[in-house]
């Protein structure tokens, strides 16, 4: 008697429920780990701008000055936004002290652990909003 060797239509079913599963287990460890990897570009926003202001303190001892380009870009409350589009940095100065923050923007707004990436001029790292914390997030 000759039988006919295969996969039967359970066998297969079997086999995609088990990968089903596996996808629902990996995806969203997936999604966390990609916002995570994600507030890299808002953190070095903030760092890069505030060299930039220390560099005009440095020149001209004041964070608002006229003559500091880094400064100018935040006159009348402008703000500039990520390369990725994912933060947009603003900005609060006064001659002797700065207040960057960086609020999340498209994708980044599901990230609920780390909302918004706040840095001074004494270099303090902090959150606004979000469950996690400073330390978690920077």
């Amino acid at each position: 008697m000759n039988r006919i060797s295969g996969i039967t239509l359970i066998e297969l079913l079997i086999v995609i429920v088990v990968i089903g599963i596996l996808a629902a287990i990996a995806y969203p460890s997936y999604q966390q780990q990609v916002r995570r990897s994600n507030r890299a570009e808002g953190k070095i926003a903030l760092e890069q701008t505030a060299q930039a202001l220390e560099k005009c303190f440095t020149r001209y001892l004041s964070y608002n000055s006229a003559d500091c380009a880094a400064a100018n870009q935040f006159d009348d409350g402008g703000s500039f936004d990520t390369p990725n589009g994912r933060y947009r940095v603003t900005a609060t100065l006064e001659s002797t002290t700065f207040t960057l923050q960086a609020p999340p923007l498209a994708s980044q707004l599901d990230d609920a652990r780390c909302m918004s990436f706040v840095l001074n001029e004494t270099g303090q790292r902090t959150i606004a909003g979000g469950s996690g914390t400073a330390t978690e997030c920077w």
